[in-house]
């Protein structure tokens, strides 16, 4: 039976997520659904899987105003397939941020750069005057990235700042376009780069995911695998699994 598998975030005010992790850990436990979920003052995170009517009940109960309300409607959504249970367990945990960057300082809520559809997205990296940034780390741009991004070197998303630092001026990269896999941490790094003064600050909504999801393959400036973290490793054009790309990476 193929697996449904659910990669979503919402940046959203939940001060009390601490008391959500146990009625969203029953809910996910009684609809046979594995992986993980993140909650955290500034939002939700996590990829589950689990069979497609248990991922439509959890995704309508998350934004359908149960213990949530209608914090989370909006939320980002990608769904793919796996051939098996991509996960061995599930995991509902609070934490200080959905995405680890600089302990919740910058708040893509309150003020994030802009949006590009994936359908907008080859024409605006293609202009030379776009500075193009994958916000992912060095492994994962090791395995598949778009032409002529600039790889940040990065461990960890919290080094993106140091990056920015060092490698960035607002007088100078006047254009930035920025992507990640699901769109996470790109938004997040959006929000940083305009509180820092860029004037102007692009990022892939719905990230690398969504790209390969809707624009056709003979028109894709990608090249190489999605990384992404669950059994499947990588993913092509149409999210189809393409294990194979990560062979020979060390993989964390």
């Amino acid at each position: 039976m193929t697996v449904t598998v659910a990669a979503l975030y919402r940046f959203a005010s939940l001060p009390d997520c601490a008391a959500l992790v146990a009625p969203v850990m029953e809910l996910c436990a009684a609809l046979g659904i594995r992986g993980t979920l993140l909650l955290a003052p500034e939002g939700i995170n996590g990829t589950v899987a689990g069979e497609a009517a248990a991922i439509d009940r959890l995704i309508a109960r998350l934004t359908g105003g149960w213990v949530f309300g209608d914090r989370l409607a909006g939320m980002e959504l990608k769904l793919s397939t796996a051939a098996v249970m991509p996960f061995g367990r599930l995991k509902v945990k609070a934490k200080r941020e959905i995405v680890a960057f600089d302990g919740g300082v910058t708040d893509p809520s309150r003020r994030v750069g802009t949006y590009v559809a994936p359908a907008d997205w080859n024409a605006l990296i293609a202009d030379p005057g776009t500075v193009v940034i994958d916000t992912r780390n060095a492994f994962e741009v090791a395995i598949g990235t778009f032409e002529g991004a600039r790889d940040p070197g990065t461990v960890s998303f919290g080094e993106f700042r140091d990056y920015a630092t060092r490698a960035l001026d607002p007088a100078r990269d006047r254009r930035i376009a920025m992507f990640c896999t699901g769109g996470i941490r790109c938004e997040k790094a959006s929000a940083y780069l305009v509180e820092q003064g860029f004037p102007e600050v692009h990022h892939l909504k719905g990230g690398i995911l969504a790209y390969l999801e809707q624009v056709p393959e003979r028109e894709s400036l990608w090249r190489g695998g999605c990384f992404v973290f669950d059994g499947r490793v990588a993913l092509g054009h149409g999210l189809a699994e393409m294990p194979e790309t990560a062979e020979g990476i060390g993989l964390p």
